[in-house]
Order: structure tokens, then C-alpha cells, then sequence
């Protein structure tokens, strides 16, 4: 495989790493070879989408709680404070999207 795409070793591992740490593909043991082969689930797209939208709702509530620390009347707490909570709206309304259409992976 690396060398069919002129990359070396480490870049695979790394890309493939990338690739499980945000649940695009899992990694499984192939016991008869001794070896890991890894799976592309079929819901794949919404574990990467809630894993995103996870990361993005941490940015929303740290946006609202940087608003409060510099006071909600303050130019800089209130745009804050509007973007938190579109990013938390929108977000939360990906999530429950999200949830709503994932039979349609199975």
C-alpha cells in the first residue's frame, strides 16, 4: 500500500490513526493472522458528526463562560455570548438531526 501511494509507513499510521481516533474506521484483531485489520462501520459518518459536533459544543460553552468572566455588558462578553449560544443551537440541532437519520446507515 505505501508503496502504491509513494508514502512512507509512518504517514499511513498516522493517517489511520486520524482516521480511528475521530470513528471513521475501527480497529478489530484478526486472530488467524495475528494482526489488526481495521472497519469502516456503516454508521461511520455519524460517529465522525457527533465527535465534531462534541468538540464544537465544548467551543460554544467556553465562549459563554469567557462571556461571563468579562461581563455580559461588555462589547466583547455579548459577541460571546451570541456566537456560544448559535454555536450551541446549531450544534444541538446537528446532534438531534443526526440521531434522527442515522437508520437511514443501517
Amino acid at each position: 500500500m505505501t508503496r502504491r501511494l509513494e508514502v512512507s509507513p509512518a504517514s499511513v499510521s498516522v493517517a489511520v490513526n486520524y482516521l480511528v481516533h475521530h470513528g471513521y474506521v475501527r480497529r478489530e484483531r484478526d486472530a488467524q493472522r495475528r494482526h489488526d485489520i481495521y472497519v469502516v462501520d456503516d454508521d461511520a459518518w455519524y460517529h465522525a458528526i457527533v465527535f465534531s459536533a462534541r468538540q464544537t459544543l465544548e467551543s460554544a460553552r467556553a465562549a459563554m463562560e469567557a462571556a461571563e468572566a468579562l461581563g455580559p455588558g461588555s462589547p466583547v462578553g455579548q459577541r460571546l455570548a451570541k456566537s456560544g449560544t448559535f454555536l450551541e443551537r446549531v450544534v444541538l440541532d446537528m446532534m438531534d438531526s443526526a440521531d434522527r437519520w442515522r437508520a437511514l446507515l443501517a
